[in-house]
């Protein structure tokens, strides 16, 4: 695979084209990590003609470094921490709380924004193909993992188009499969790999959703 991809709309397209052996599974269902999965998960919903919607999970970043993951939460108050950073940097206890309030009323902020009165989708007995822009430490990835396998989804599927090879190594013993296209010896962030890495904004997402919806998006907040 050709690095850096133009953009996620073109790194989805060849996402799809991997994902192609999961056209026909089971109620095939592409859950897309907002915001930057969105515009990524879009194209392979198109292109394997599945159901899209949204995992809704959060980075809980470091202190002073928000870009550093020490974990993830979703929504339902699953939580994933990671011990190895957090010993490293001597995060404390009240940090990683108030990290935890923050990013939980972003959850809800973003859940109707997103959603509206829009009803979850079902997973279980499903084919879930779970989907971000990149991946680097994997804590929001392996949080989303875990908040679905506890609702007896039929498989799940993590496909991303770049992340570093310990990553995606350790979301292998957790996902029943995992697709990446790239996986860089120096990886550096997931906007290096990318010839236009903009942020993708509320607006964008709603808008990819209301055209596999069928319908408006849900007004913003």
């Amino acid at each position: 695979m050709q690095l850096p991809f133009a953009d996620r709309a073109s790194a989805g397209m060849a996402l799809a084209r991997a994902l192609e052996p999961w056209r026909s599974a089971e109620g095939l269902l592409v859950l897309a990590l907002p915001r930057g999965g969105v515009p990524v998960a879009f194209e392979v919903a198109v292109a394997l003609d599945a159901d899209l919607d949204l995992m809704l999970v959060r980075k809980l970043g470091t202190p002073g470094n928000p870009e550093l993951a020490m974990g993830a939460i979703v929504a339902g108050d699953v939580r994933i921490l990671n011990a190895e950073i957090i010993d490293a940097l001597a995060i404390p206890t009240q940090a990683i709380d108030a990290e935890v309030a923050r990013e939980t009323r972003e959850l809800a902020r973003r859940t109707q924004v997103y959603r509206g009165d829009r009803a979850l989708p079902t997973v279980a007995g499903r084919t879930l193909i779970l989907i971000d822009d990149g991946i680097a430490t994997g804590a929001t990835m392996r949080a989303a993992v875990a908040a679905l396998r506890s609702q007896r989804p039929l498989e799940i599927v993590v496909a991303v188009p770049v992340a570093p090879l310990d990553s995606i190594a350790q979301l292998r013993h957790e996902a029943d499969a995992v697709v990446c296209l790239a996986t860089p010896e120096h990886f550096g962030a997931i906007g290096y790999f990318y010839r236009n890495f903009t942020q993708v904004t509320d607006d964008e997402v709603r808008a990819l959703l209301a055209r596999t919806w069928h319908g408006q998006p849900p007004s913003a907040a």
